[in-house]
Order: C-alpha cells, then sequence, then structure tokens
C-alpha cells in the first residue's frame, strides 16, 4: 500500500493531480484546499490514503497525517464516503472541523458542497463521540510537557499543538468530547499561536468549570 509520495506536481485538474515521482505519474485525488495551493512543477509531499477496489486503485492525498485521521473518520458517518469526506475537508482545514464539531456548528459544515442540513448535523453530532479519530495514524499522540521541545511531524503548528494537547488531556482520563470542547475553546481564545502547554493550560481551566 502506498502511504507516501514526494515529487513534482506534473499536472493539477479540478479533483487530482498528478505527481510525478522518478518518472512515474501517480494520479492522487485531494481537496480543493490542497489542489489551489498547488502548480505544475512545485515540490510536493503528499501522505496518501490507498483505495483498493476490484475495478481500481485509487490514491487521496493529504497535507498531512492528521488531515487523513479526519478523512478516514468521516468516512465512518452514514452517508459520507471520500468524495464528501473530501469535499469537507476542501471548505475547511481539520482545526476548523474540530472547532465546528464542538460548537455544534454543523452550519459550517454544511458549506461543503454535496452536504446538506440532515448530513451536516449528523456528521456533527456522532464526531462529537469519534474525536479520538483525530489522533495520528490511529495512535494517541504523546502529551508534550511544558518547555519541551516541539515533536517533528509534518503537521500545521497550531493542528499539531491542538492535536498534542487532545491526547494529553484524554491520557488525563477526560471524555474525548468534553476534552475536544475545552480544547476549541482554548485554541479560539489563543488563537494560532498558541503552543501546546497554553492549550493544556487554558483546557483544564475550561473542564475545571
Amino acid at each position: 500500500m502506498i502511504g507516501k509520495l514526494k515529487g513534482k506536481v506534473d499536472a493539477v485538474g479540478e479533483s487530482h493531480l498528478v505527481i510525478d515521482v522518478h518518472g512515474v505519474g501517480y494520479e492522487v485525488q485531494a481537496s480543493s484546499r490542497t489542489l489551489r495551493n498547488l502548480k505544475p512543477g512545485d515540490d510536493v509531499a503528499l501522505t496518501i490514503d490507498t483505495h483498493v477496489r476490484e475495478d481500481a486503485i485509487r490514491l487521496f492525498g493529504f497535507q498531512s497525517e492528521f488531515e487523513r485521521s479526519w478523512f478516514r473518520t468521516l468516512q465512518t458517518i452514514q452517508g459520507v464516503g471520500a468524495k464528501v469526506a473530501l469535499s469537507v475537508l476542501g471548505v475547511m482545514a481539520p482545526q476548523d472541523l474540530a472547532n465546528a464539531v464542538a460548537f455544534g456548528n454543523w452550519a459550517a459544515v454544511e458549506e461543503a458542497p454535496g452536504v446538506g442540513k440532515k448530513l451536516a448535523q449528523r456528521i456533527v453530532a456522532e464526531l462529537k463521540d469519534k474525536a479520538p479519530g483525530l489522533s495520528l495514524s490511529g495512535h494517541n499522540i504523546p502529551a508534550a510537557s511544558p518547555g519541551a521541545a516541539t515533536p517533528a511531524t509534518n503537521l500545521p503548528p497550531s493542528s499539531l499543538a491542538f492535536a498534542e494537547a487532545l491526547s494529553a488531556l484524554t491520557n488525563l482520563g477526560y471524555n474525548p468530547a468534553q476534552a475536544n470542547a475545552a480544547v476549541a475553546v482554548a485554541a479560539q481564545e489563543l488563537g494560532e499561536s498558541a503552543d501546546t502547554p497554553g492549550l493544556i493550560k487554558r483546557s483544564l481551566k475550561e473542564l475545571a468549570r
């Protein structure tokens, strides 16, 4: 199974791109948010989710493992397939989706093409109990202690801090849905520059109310 592709962008279409890896072109489906940041000739490295069917092998590309986790988790909801999951991730970054779930903001999810009101409400309601699916590669991220160096991953800093804080709180025994809501509040208050210790500290205050 292909888990990652690194090469040059050969072409970009409406819903896919072609990555040239040492002369071999791989057609990869990706969200509109990913595609609009790429152009032919760019160096690119995408985390891949491989879907094997009787008549085809389809590759789906993501900017991080964090985003791929959301893609997989979204598809556990009835009525959400790969196309709809990509559509949601095309209009919402993973952390934005986490915030929408935490605050019950189904209207934000409904903005995705192909997602109606009922499906958006189902996505938000069911993801509250499936927040642990945000972990990297299906495993919890070790909690970072104050002052510790940021682990080397390909996650954007804000998303990494959010995921680490969520993992730390669930490891402390907090309900995943409550932890997700608390971290979302903390992230909104502290902004994009928030680090893991700061998010954990503010989240604990939220949970103590």
